[in-house]
């Protein structure tokens, strides 16, 4: 019988490391891609006109407004990623956007090899939305 109960203790400490683990891992995830998206859509508003410039480079219709529209998602949803609100919310216009941005600022580039692909400057943030989504997704929310 004493067998059986340390076996029963010995259990929950493992069901309580996982949901440990796991929230110390979403936290670091959420804090160091939150913030990053934060930074750059921080900056893209800031220097909206450079911003837009580059969009109208690109062929992008309305290049202020979708400047200012990405510069927004990017600082909101970093934010609302941060403080861990509303995240699978959030990842899905983060991760349009870096789709997006793969589509037209870096396809000439992008899409030659794997390496090309992974070597872009938004696959981190692509990486992380596409992670935090299917990890908010599969897991169950720590209670």
């Amino acid at each position: 019988m004493n067998s059986v109960l340390k076996c029963r203790v010995s259990r929950r400490w493992l069901e309580k490391g996982q949901l440990i683990g796991q929230s110390l891992l979403l936290l670091t995830l959420r804090l160091v891609y939150g913030g990053q998206f934060l930074l750059t859509g921080h900056g893209k508003l800031v220097h909206l006109e450079r911003t837009a410039g580059f969009f109208a480079g690109l062929g992008i219709p309305t290049p202020v407004f979708q400047a200012a529209l990405v510069g927004g998602v990017e600082m909101i949803g970093g934010a609302l990623l941060m403080a861990g609100l509303a995240t699978r919310l959030a990842a899905v216009p983060l991760t349009v956007t870096m789709v997006v941005a793969y589509l037209t600022a870096h396809r000439a580039e992008a899409f030659n090899s794997l390496d090309d692909f992974t070597s872009q400057a938004p696959y981190p943030f692509l990486l992380a939305c596409l992670l935090l989504s299917l990890l908010a997704a599969c897991l169950p929310s720590p209670r």
